[in-house]
């Protein structure tokens, strides 16, 4: 574990996202806190990642694991989006939170159901106030393929009104040995937000294991 390094709250980091997330980032040397709304459910999760990885991961309830993070990722079911914000509000102040949710609304998961008001991660922000820079990341990558040790082909579009804000996910992404593009501000989270019911449907018609989305060309000074 690097000191120097933030420490990373992964909000519903016992589902397949999350403990993916929380696997790649501990392994790569980061200081991670396992969330669940259950601190039990957190504390085992949190047990089989060290004996994985061999790191000191904690597990903590979702409140006290945004508390003692510098940077929250969200990775909950779109259907437990606002209810975990409004646990984990006051714990953000002054932080950054990584949103990963998308707008998935079974059974049609395959078809771009985008929530009132565009965005996901736009309305996360205007919940939570200015205090807290919201930046929309990570929609795009398979969960499972994040779980497994394997180069994943797949870039990340990352989104947020706060520049620096974005760059510190940047950072994350790479972390986890992907790719990550600035891609606007906040309003743009729309995007990777619809995109993946279409990589949903792709998978679906072509019978791919995780269609990933990447960004073609080579950035110049």
């Amino acid at each position: 574990m690097n000191a120097s390094l933030p420490t990373v709250a992964v909000i519903g980091g016992t589902g397949d996202l999350g403990s993916g997330l929380a696997w790649r980032w501990a392994r790569a040397g980061y200081p991670v806190i396992v969330g669940s709304r259950v601190a039990d459910r957190a504390a085992i999760a949190a047990a089989e990642l060290k004996a994985r990885t061999g790191k000191a991961v904690r597990g903590m309830e979702n409140a006290a694991a945004a508390t003692a993070a510098d940077i929250s990722v969200l990775t909950v079911p779109y259907a437990n989006h606002q209810p975990t914000l409004e646990t984990i509000k006051a714990a953000l102040a002054g932080k950054i939170l990584v949103d990963a949710t998308v707008p998935l609304m079974p059974p049609k998961v395959s078809t771009v159901q985008l929530p009132p008001g565009g965005s996901v991660a736009v309305a996360a922000q205007a919940f939570l106030g200015q205090s807290v820079r919201v930046v929309s990341a990570l929609q795009t990558v398979a969960a499972h393929k994040l779980q497994q040790d394997i180069i994943i082909q797949s870039d990340v579009l990352v989104a947020g009104d706060d520049a620096a804000a974005r760059e510190a996910v940047i950072v994350l992404v790479a972390a986890l040995g992907l790719k990550g593009w600035h891609a606007g501000v906040l309003a743009n989270s729309v995007v990777a937000e619809a995109m993946t019911s279409v990589l949903i449907a792709i998978n679906r018609r072509y019978k791919i294991d995780g269609a990933g989305l990447c960004i073609t060309g080579e950035p110049t000074a």
